[in-house]
This record gives structure tokens, C-alpha cells and sequence, in this order.
């Protein structure tokens, strides 16, 4: 099934400001709140469907890559897409539970236990990893008709021996003695205007909510050790030179648990000894020898799904540019595909033997071999103009 549009999921305008995202995915998250809908799947399902939403809409970078590319810009990890595919309920909860300021409405309980955002969560910091970033080089071939890609990089993972939690053991975990496992501390101050209540993030605990009193020997407490990992991922077809793709939860891992960080691939265009690229259209030029440019014939083309073969017709004149429809690069968001424009070239000898010389030379005074464009022919940049519009 076709992803929603995420302006649609939300309910907002393409230029709905950021305070408006954010007020139109509160009450979306209100409405489908898994405490407010027990058993009720659908209701799961639109849950997640605003989260991954929010998750794009809210950030101005994958935003701005949203709005050029659409759903392709965000999706291609093998697990399910790039994006915001995989999103698990502990995800949101983490990711997103301060949009409430530490309550759901009055919803107890809660998913997780305590709620959205609320009970145990309170205000604690959740930790993210950072993301990395590559660079793939892609052919024309791959580009027309999408890849995978398999790529084998060193990030950090989680510890091994201390299951990324950083301390020796679990008795090594203790609550932050000066924000009670919090992750904030909140400091009152007389003003002019009366008591002002202020609240900052612990400086003890950096907003964990936790100390941790004998670190992992191996990690030293990071709960985050450097291995290679080897990630397979999928590319749309009809992407282009610097666009960028997510594969979310493929980043390094974060401290002591928390949130994947993204694997960013950068696309980068391989050059192609025939091809150029306009948009989803590919220009060729095709030299025509003079005798098939007076006489006609065919011609054979190279082209990423095989040759291809067309007609020249009888008195081509060089700069002549045949549009073979829809045989370009596919739109990267589904909308068709470009063409194959094959720009005419009429190569000239540049070698004659006397016989050759001789032959010509009888057609030197010919009025059919007298140049007598017709106002098309004369004007280039009209008809530059006709072909591109």
C-alpha cells in the first residue's frame, strides 16, 4: 500500500509553520493515543502513521528532502524503507514524549509504563546516536532502474559485555541523588514580577537520571564499543547527483541506550561516455555520415535497457534533435519518465580520393546542394526552444 502524503497525515498545509506541525501531531497523537484506544490496531497503526510524520515534517532537513523528492527522498532501508518505516512504539515514546511536557492529557497508565511521555520518562534525556554519512556513486543503468547497494562500515555499537548500559553490573546503575532520577533540577527565583520556576538539565547526570558508579572495563562506561557492520539498503530509480537518502537506525548507536543515529547516503552520478542528463531526459548525439543524412537510413543507439534503432530521414540537416518519448530516466517519485532526445550530427569527410573529389565536384554548382533553409532551419534558438518546451 502507497504511503500517505505526511502533510495529509497531519492535516497541515505545505507551509504550515513549525508550531503548527507540532500542534496538528499533538492532537493527532491524542487522538490515537494507544491508552485512549486499548486492542484497537487501527488506531496503532495511525499512531505510528503521525509519529513518522512528525519525525520528518519537524526536521528541517529531512523536510526540505521531503519536499523535493517525496516519499523516495526518505525511504530505503531493507528492513522496510528509508524514513520513517520503522518506528516501534518505544520509539515514539522516547523520541517524542516532551511534546506533552512530561503528561498525556490525564491518560495514566501508559505504553511503556508511564504513559506518553510522562511517569518514569519525566523529563530525562533520551540519547541519540550520531548519524553517518556516505557517498555512493551510482551508473546510468542503476539510476533507470534502482540498486542495492551492500556497504560495510565501522560505527559504534553497543557493548557486548555491559549491553551498552556502561556500568559493570546492573548494581553499578545507581538514580542520580541530585535530581532524584529526574534528569532535571528546577530552581526558584524571586523577580520583580514574583517567583519565576525555572528548569534546566542535571548536571550530574547530563539529564539520564542516572549515575553509574564502577564503569565497564571494556567500554569505560560509554556502554559503546567501534565494530564493522555490513548494511544492505535499496535505491529508487531516477535519483539524482546530491540527493541525499535516510536509513533510519543504521547510525552509530547511542550512550547507555537510547535512539540509532541515520546512515545518510549522498548520490553521486557516475559520467557516462554517450549520455548527458537534463532533468529525467538524456541527450545523445548521433553523427550521421553525409551520404545517410541525403539519402536516409537508420541508425543504432546505445541506450540502458539495450540498442535502440531509429530512421534518418532523407535530407537530415545537422543540429536536427528527435525526442523518443518516455525512453529518458524515470521520475523519482513516480511521475513517468523522461525522454531520449538523439541530437544530429552530420560528419563531414575529412579525407577524399581523387575519385570521391571527383564524383562531388559535379554537384558543386547543383541547386539541390545550395544551403536554402527554411525559417525553422534558420532560426536555431526557436528551434531549441520547441524541442526543451
Amino acid at each position: 500500500m502507497s504511503k500517505r502524503d505526511y502533510y495529509e497525515v497531519l492535516g497541515v498545509s505545505k507551509g504550515a509553520s513549525a508550531e503548527e506541525i507540532k500542534k496538528a501531531y499533538r492532537k493527532m497523537a491524542l487522538k490515537y493515543h494507544p491508552d485512549k484506544n486499548p486492542g484497537n490496531k487501527e488506531a496503532e497503526e495511525n499512531f505510528k502513521e503521525a509519529a513518522e510524520a512528525y519525525d520528518v515534517l519537524s526536521n528541517p532537513d529531512k523536510k526540505a528532502r521531503y519536499d523535493q523528492f517525496g516519499h523516495a527522498g526518505m525511504n530505503g532501508a531493507s528492513s522496510g524503507g528509508y524514513g520513517g518505516g520503522g518506528f516501534s512504539m518505544d520509539d515514539i515514546f522516547s523520541q517524542f514524549g516532551d511534546i506533552f511536557g512530561g503528561h498525556f492529557g490525564g491518560f495514566g497508565g501508559g505504553f511503556g509504563g508511564g504513559g506518553f511521555g510522562g511517569g518514569s520518562r519525566g523529563g530525562r534525556r533520551v540519547n541519540r546516536g550520531s548519524d553517518i554519512r556516505i557517498r555512493v556513486k551510482l551508473d546510468l543503468k542503476e539510476i533507470a532502474h534502482g540498486a542495492e547497494k551492500k556497504i560495510k562500515i565501522n560505527k559504534q555499537v553497543p557493548c557486548a559485555e555491559c549491553g551498552g548500559k556502561g556500568a559493570k553490573s546492573e548494581a553499578d546503575i545507581k538514580t542520580c541523588a541530585t535530581c532524584n532520577g529526574s534528569g532535571q533540577v528546577t530552581r526558584v527565583t524571586q523577580t520583580i514580577l514574583g517567583r519565576m520556576q525555572t528548569a534546566s538539565v542535571c548536571p550530574t547526570c547530563g539529564g539520564e537520571g542516572r549515575t553509574i558508579a564502577k564503569a565497564c572495563g571494556k567500554c569505560g562506561g560509554d556502554g559503546l564499543v567501534k565494530e564493522s557492520e555490513e548494511i544492505t539498503f535499496k535505491i529508487p530509480a531516477g535519483v539524482a547527483q546530491g540527493m541525499q537518502l535516510t536509513v533510519q537506525g543504521k547510525g552509530n548507536a547511542a550512550k547507555r541506550g537510547g535512539i540509532n543515529g541515520d546512515l545518510l547516503v549522498v548520490i553521486e552520478e557516475e559520467e557516462h561516455q554517450d549520455f548527458q542528463r537534463d532533468g529525467n531526459d538524456i541527450i545523445y548525439t548521433l553523427f550521421v555520415s553525409l551520404t545517410d543524412a541525403i539519402l536516409g537510413g537508420e541508425a543504432e543507439i546505445p541506450h540502458f535497457d539495450g540498442k535502440l534503432r531509429i530512421k534518418v530521414d532523407a535530407g537530415t540537416q545537422s543540429g536536427k534533435i528527435l525526442r523518443l518519448r518516455s525512453k529518458g530516466l524515470p521520475d523519482v517519485n513516480g511521475y513517468g519518465h523522461g525522454d531520449l532526445l538523439v541530437y544530429i550530427q552530420i560528419w563531414t569527410p575529412k579525407k577524399l580520393d581523387k575519385q570521391e573529389r571527383e564524383m562531388l565536384e559535379k554537384f558543386r554548382n547543383s541547386e539541390n546542394f545550395k544551403p536554402n533553409p527554411s525559417k525553422d532551419e534558420r532560426n536555431f534558438f526557436d528551434r531549441m526552444k520547441k524541442i526543451f518546451s
